[in-house]
């Protein structure tokens, strides 16, 4: 019979039995007739014990001289021992064999302490490393239950595209390419092309990579991020943010079940997301009343540093320290409904009666860290988007087939846009979005 070739996710479902493992040595420990191997296949972490008179001697020659990164096939027999570390821990292999695939020489990233800019150059290395591996782990589970969690609720996937000929947010954050001698972009959103689809499916979502050609270094900005982006026939912003509410619930308690071993390994404080589960509903607030909050928070602030920060007048978009400010002062994700049009997209419907008010809102996350979503319902009648068009000095003849959808069966619709990157930035807890995506495109950084 042969020995079954498993993942180390798999390990306790063979105690007491021989199998075979391949992977990469992330660590290794002993000396004399023991070693112990720390072994990664992408799955988990386990330990691998080699005693010199339970392998052959040239293997186990091998195995004092293992470095890290070397790839290897190990046999060995999966014991139950509480104390064994690894991901998630509390099994190790007894190695009965030992077949080195390369032995690794001087691999860059070492358990010594290492600046970023060196760890983002070598990032096509970096994200092998366990607090990078559980990131992504968890990155890969909030997508996936993003959309689990939509189709499941009646919406249709529906692929938008990435080169557009005219702007769907800020002109001024288009990247501009030459499309056959004339000019296109690439895209900020799909939402455009969604309202399309919105009319074809009445509830869809679009999920892929957008591009703002932004000149920021904060914390929360990419160039090139990933977006989920919802649209819904008939639909008002009151029930869009239910819509919103009940997928960020499904998102946290969805990592808080599959992923309590990464969250504590990247020491994330797990309490936190649990409130959010165990919390009632979501804080809404309208914009006007967020700003009486701020200016009230400004007023009592004796720091004088901290009282610029939160200054603000009604008309400001709100800012990093407004945001985190808001956030503070409620248990849960807080809802910002109501912006002024000025600072939000052409396409927002205008409140009745406060033309100068949109029907907008933002999902701020708790803990500082922002807007994870934005959304709002659309303009639905012709004449009052061609107004706007021509207000915001956009030119009409590249929404054309935008304006279409005004004349042929218009209803009401609202959507929302929910940026990947600073979603897992909130789950998991991080200071900056460069760790949440394999392979970062910030101001200064292209490469790898």
């Amino acid at each position: 019979m042969s020995t079954p070739v498993i993942a180390i996710a798999q390990a306790h479902e063979y105690v007491g039995q021989v199998v075979t493992l391949r992977g990469w040595v992330y660590a290794k420990t002993g000396k004399g007739k023991l070693h112990f191997i720390r072994l990664r296949d992408g799955t988990g972490q386990i330990q691998c014990v080699a005693f010199k008179g339970d392998l052959p001697d040239e293997q186990f020659e091998q195995a004092q001289h293992l470095t890290q990164e070397s790839s290897v096939i190990i046999s060995g027999t999966v014991r139950q021992d509480e104390r064994a570390p690894g991901i998630p821990g509390g099994y190790e292999i007894g190695v009965s064999s030992l077949q080195v695939i390369q032995l690794t020489h001087d691999y860059p990233i070492t358990p010594k302490e290492h600046g970023t800019d060196f760890l983002m150059d070598n990032r096509h290395l970096w994200i092998r490393s366990n607090r990078q591996w559980a990131i992504l782990r968890i990155r890969a589970t909030i997508v996936k239950t993003m959309r689990d969690w939509l189709d499941d609720h009646g919406f249709l996937l529906v692929d938008t595209p990435i080169i557009t000929p005219a702007a769907g947010e800020e002109t001024t954050t288009l990247f501009e390419i030459d499309y056959f001698g004339e000019s296109a972009y690439l895209a900020q959103t799909g939402q455009l092309y969604n309202e399309a689809n919105m009319a074809a499916f009445g509830k869809v979502y679009c999920f892929g990579p957008t591009f703002r050609a932004e000149k920021s270094k904060t914390r929360r900005h990419l160039i090139e991020f990933w977006m989920l982006e919802p649209e819904i026939a008939f639909c008002s912003l009151e029930e869009l943010m239910d819509v919103e509410e009940g997928l960020q619930r499904a998102i946290v308690e969805r990592v808080l079940d599959k992923h309590r071993a990464e969250l504590t390994l990247i020491e994330r404080d797990i309490s936190k997301l649990e409130a959010v589960v165990n919390s009632g509903a979501f804080a809404r607030i309208s914009y006007d009343e967020a700003i009486r909050r701020l200016q009230a928070l400004a007023e009592q602030t004796e720091d004088p540093e901290q009282k610029n920060l939160l200054s603000i007048v009604w008309g400001d978009d709100l800012g990093s320290p407004h945001e985190t400010a808001l956030a503070e002062m409620f248990s849960t994700p807080v809802f910002v409904y109501h912006y002024p049009s000025a600072i939000k997209a052409f396409y927002m419907q205008p409140v009745e009666g406060r033309p100068e008010v949109c029907r907008s809102v933002d999902l701020l996350a708790p803990e500082g860290y922002g807007e994870i979503c934005g959304g709002s319902e659309r303009i639905w009648d012709e004449q009052v988007l061609l107004a706007k068009l021509a207000h915001d000095k956009l030119p009409v003849e590249n929404y054309q087939w935008y304006l279409e959808l005004r004349r042929f069966g218009s209803v009401p619709h609202a959507g929302f846009g929910q940026g990947v990157e600073r979603t897992v930035a909130w789950i998991c807890g991080l200071p900056h979005v460069r760790e949440t995506i394999p392979y970062p495109r910030l101001l200064n950084r292209k490469y790898p």
